[in-house]
C-alpha cells in the first residue's frame, strides 16, 4: 500500500536582498543545523499567526541586522526533504537600511544574478533563480527568458511561460496548466486580485494598478503590455 505523506509544511519567509550593483545576497547554513553547509536565500520560519511581511522583516532584522522597506512578493515554492516539507515564501528586497551581517554565525556572499544558477543553493531555492529573471514591469510579451501567451498555447521551448487571464478562474486554470507566471489582461477588483495571489503560488502581474498597491495585494509586478483581447 502506498503511504500518503500528510506532513504539514514548515512555512519559511525568505528574500532575495539585492544591492545597488544588482547582486543577490545568499547565506550559508551554519554547522549543527538542518542542511548545514548549503547556501540559501536569507530568512526563517514564520511564527504562528504572524503576517508574512512582518515575519520577513523580523527574520531579516534578526538574521542580518537590516531594516527592510516595501518588499515585493515573488513566488511560493513547496519542496519535500526527507525529514520535512518546506513552503518557501519568497520576496525581493531592494530597499533596506543597515549593512547585512551574519548575526547567526552564517557566512554571507554577494552573488551576481547571472552566477546564481551555479551557486550551491539548496534544492528548494533553485526555482527562485528563474523567477528572479522576471521584470517588475512587464512591457514585452517575449524575451530570451520568458514569453506570454493565451492559455493553451505552448511556446515550444524552455523559457518561462506566462499566460494571460481575466479573473480568478482563468488564473487558477492557467496555474493548473503549468504556467510559470500569470498576467492579468484587465483590471480586477482589489479583493479578487488578492484572492488570486493568495490561491496560486506563482508570480502574478496586475493590470491597471500601480506597483505599491499591487505588491500590497500580493502581486509581483504590473502588466504594461498593450495586449489586444482575443
Amino acid at each position: 500500500m502506498n503511504r500518503v505523506d500528510t506532513r504539514r509544511a514548515v512555512h519559511v519567509v525568505a528574500a532575495a536582498v539585492i544591492d545597488a550593483a544588482d547582486r543577490v545576497l545568499i547565506a550559508q547554513r551554519p554547522t549543527g543545523v538542518h542542511l548545514a553547509g548549503g547556501w540559501e536565500f536569507p530568512g526563517g520560519k514564520l511564527e504562528a499567526g504572524e503576517e508574512r511581511r512582518a515575519g520577513l522583516a523580523r527574520e531579516l532584522d534578526e538574521e542580518l541586522g537590516i531594516r527592510i522597506e516595501n518588499p515585493r512578493p515573488l513566488i511560493r515554492v513547496r519542496h519535500s526533504y526527507p525529514s520535512r516539507d518546506v513552503l518557501l515564501d519568497m520576496w525581493v528586497v531592494r530597499r533596506y537600511s543597515g549593512e547585512p551581517r551574519g548575526l547567526d554565525g552564517q557566512a554571507l556572499r554577494w552573488c551576481p544574478q547571472d552566477e546564481l544558477a551555479a551557486a550551491d543553493l539548496l534544492p528548494a531555492d533553485k526555482p527562485i533563480v528563474r523567477a528572479l529573471r522576471l521584470p517588475v514591469r512587464l512591457t514585452r510579451a517575449e524575451t530570451p527568458d520568458y514569453c506570454v501567451a493565451e492559455l493553451g498555447i505552448d511556446a515550444g521551448d524552455a523559457r518561462m511561460r506566462g499566460f494571460y487571464c481575466r479573473d480568478i478562474a482563468q488564473g487558477e486554470a492557467a496555474a493548473s496548466a503549468g504556467a510559470d507566471f500569470l498576467v492579468m489582461r484587465v483590471a480586477v477588483p482589489a479583493d479578487e486580485l488578492e484572492d488570486l495571489c493568495r490561491s496560486v503560488p506563482l508570480p502574478v502581474y496586475a493590470c491597471g494598478i500601480d506597483l505599491s498597491p499591487a505588491w500590497a495585494l500580493g502581486a509581483t509586478g504590473v502588466n504594461l503590455i498593450d495586449a489586444t483581447p482575443a
